[in-house]
């Protein structure tokens, strides 16, 4: 018998900001966004040959009408 969660392996990806691991979902698409468990920072992932890089993600700030 299969077991259908060794089909969705995550793959492991370095924090910029702290070092520390990050999963990457098998099934997760470009443009999603992933947070770091260590330091909280969220990163976009971006597509790349080897499969995703994670680039900063851009911060909305509030805008108070002004």
């Amino acid at each position: 018998m299969i077991n259908k969660e060794d089909d969705r392996r995550e793959n492991m990806s370095k924090c910029e900001e702290c070092d520390a691991e990050i999963s990457i979902p098998s099934d997760a698409l470009e443009g999603e966004i992933v947070t770091c468990p260590e330091c909280g920072a969220s990163f976009e992932l971006e597509k790349s040959s080897d499969g995703f890089q994670l680039k900063p993600a851009q911060t909305v700030g509030e805008d108070w009408g002004q």
